[in-house]
């Protein structure tokens, strides 16, 4: 009989690429929004939170897998926003420019990055407050 992987931890997310040797594509849902609803040409990107500069609780000392919509049909340049990039030499990169001169020469934009879902981690537990409303057991 198929069997199914164990779920992840609550509010993690786990990856299933059950032929390594092929393309390694997948589906993954995100929240609706104004912005995923009216991306043209979307797909996600896995992306380490350190290679973003996504800043996240200092006592973490590993990458954090984040998920990243990009919109393939924004590929043209925008200040201050985190652009999918093919770099010659370097492949594909995910960076934010403040001007378009900035750009290394030669830079192919593939997309612009329109949303970045972070995941619940154990150490983003609040801490008690006093109110019991906010408190985990209430």
């Amino acid at each position: 009989a198929v069997t199914s992987e164990p779920p992840p931890e609550a509010g993690q997310w786990s990856y299933d690429f059950s032929d390594p040797d092929g393309p390694q594509m997948g589906t993954v849902a995100v929240r609706g929004t104004e912005i995923t609803a009216t991306a043209i040409d979307p797909v996600v990107i896995i992306s380490e939170h350190f290679s973003l500069g996504v800043p996240l609780p200092e006592e973490l000392k590993e990458a954090v897998d984040l998920l990243v919509m990009v919109d393939r049909a924004k590929n043209k340049y925008k200040d201050r926003k985190f652009l999918v990039l093919d770099l010659p030499g370097e492949g594909v990169v995910i960076r934010a420019y403040a001007t378009k001169a900035e750009m290394p020469a030669g830079a192919d934009i593939l997309g612009q990055v329109v949303f970045c879902q972070i995941p619940w981690l154990p150490c983003m537990k609040s801490t008690r407050s006093g109110f019991m409303e906010e408190e985990e057991l209430y």
